[in-house]
């Protein structure tokens, strides 16, 4: 187990079952906890200096969330990155990415715009760096600067909470060296026709941008069941 690698962050605000879920939910995206890694209580309790009972109501939580497969008698593991999973999260991203695409088209203000462009430029930026977790953080920044220039505050919320759950398959895209070129090249046409509020283009490029997510994913995964 890897557990050496992450420690809690406490805080005075939140209960320390959401403490102890939110830093666990952190080391299972990141990947610091494997898929398939079995999660054992009183491990996680002893290295994150809490009681066994919040790390257990963290564990449900994370099992609710999918995260976690919670098996009789076997006790919890990490879930396996599934292509199932994929397919059905990314058919509900692309839904409301396109719905958000248009909004923003129709809506965004030029300093929204300036900071779509900016992150264009952070993520072509941290292509050229090749951290990973940097290019990751950089994607999702991009895509967020659309979905807060759509204006609809529950749509960023779902948005923003698909984004969590896409974040293994994006780690796992970004690794893809023959991928990053194309992200470039998807991102820069997607800002040139948000820039011109072609609502149509910008959707249309949405929807391949992701559907070329889903096949160098399921590519991989397909590899790694083979």
């Amino acid at each position: 187990m890897m557990m050496e690698e992450f420690e809690v962050n406490a805080s005075e605000f939140l209960p320390l079952r959401e403490v102890v879920y939110m830093t666990l939910r952190k080391a299972i995206l990141t990947e610091k906890l494997r898929p398939g890694e079995r999660l054992m209580e009183n491990t996680i309790a002893q290295k994150l200096g809490v009681s066994r009972t919040p790390v257990r109501e963290a564990i449900r939580m994370l099992g609710d969330e999918g995260l976690v497969d919670l098996i009789p008698r076997r006790g919890a593991q990490v879930a396996q990155i599934s292509l199932q999973e994929l397919k059905d999260v990314l058919e509900i991203r692309k839904s409301l990415e396109v719905l958000a695409t248009e909004r923003a088209c129709e809506i965004m203000d030029e300093e929204e715009m300036y900071a779509l462009r900016r992150a264009e430029e952070r993520f072509d930026t941290a292509v050229r760096g090749g951290d990973p977790t940097e290019l990751a953080e950089a994607d999702v920044a991009f895509h967020d600067v659309i979905y807060t220039a759509a204006g609809n505050r529950r749509l960023l919320s779902i948005l923003s909470n698909l984004r969590e759950q896409m974040y293994r398959f994006r780690l796992e895209y970004l690794k893809q060296p023959d991928t990053l070129a194309n992200l470039v090249e998807e991102h820069r046409a997607i800002v040139g026709a948000v820039e011109k509020r072609d609502a149509e283009a910008a959707k249309a490029l949405i929807i391949a941008h992701i559907d070329n997510q889903k096949t160098g994913i399921s590519r991989m995964l397909a590899g790694k069941e083979a």
